[in-house]
């Protein structure tokens, strides 16, 4: 009988279990066509079936996981080529949302982008990857929430949540951390003098980058 892969307990929230199914599947830990059964994942992370199937729709939203009906869901196998479609979507969203946000921010919302960017810094310096994802989400929310356009901003979230775990798995790359910061510099100092242009390049290629090293991460993944 195949031994069945252990997950690791991080908390009962549906938000906790979807980034740690994610991250193992990312990860290569969970492998295309493994099974996730309801039962067996409510009992490892100590839940009910009901957050353990809003996770597993989530999951499939992302394009994680599919579920047949009437079947248990099983774990999907990703593209490059979805995800590079992703991240060229993802890559023109930001852009536009930095491009507005270079015009439209007040100068409060400026500085607190700026403090965000200076905290981060502290991170890198320490190696620290897991906070500083954290405040990378931050401070590109503060760039969305700038942009002041509820639709965009509506549409730049989904998309880069469906991307979370790929964007995450990019820090685990050596010397990513450090430069994702000197990206997040450039877009930073355009923001801060109103140059909607430079704004938009600078964030463009940023997450072009980004797709291109969580493409080169999946695939480390999928070799080992």
């Amino acid at each position: 009988m195949k031994q069945v892969k252990e997950l690791v307990r991080t908390g009962e929230t549906v938000e906790q279990m979807v980034r740690a199914i994610a991250d193992l599947i990312v990860k290569g830990e969970l492998k295309p066509g493994e099974k996730l059964d309801e039962t067996s994942l409510a009992l490892r992370f100590d839940v009910s079936r009901t957050p353990v199937r809003e996770a597993l729709r989530q999951l499939c939203a992302m394009g994680l996981v599919e579920r047949p009906p009437n079947k248990s869901a099983v774990v999907t196998s990703v593209s490059d080529s979805f995800l590079t479609s992703m991240f060229e979507a993802m890559a023109e969203l930001e852009s536009i949302c930095a491009r507005l946000a270079a015009e439209r921010m007040s100068i409060r919302e400026r500085l607190d982008l700026q403090d965000v960017h200076k905290a981060s810094n502290l991170l890198v310096k320490s190696g620290n990857t897991e906070a500083y994802a954290a405040l990378n989400v931050e401070f590109h929310n503060k760039i969305y929430a700038g942009a002041h356009n509820a639709h965009i901003q509506g549409m730049v979230s989904q998309t880069r949540a469906r991307l979370a775990p790929f964007r995450r798995a990019q820090f685990r790359l050596d010397g990513r951390l450090d430069q994702s910061w000197r990206e997040h510099g450039k877009i930073v100092d355009a923001i801060l003098c109103g140059d909607g242009h430079a704004a938009a390049v600078a964030a463009y290629g940023h997450v072009s980058i980004v797709g291109a090293a969580s493409i080169v991460f999946a695939k480390a993944s999928d070799s080992e």
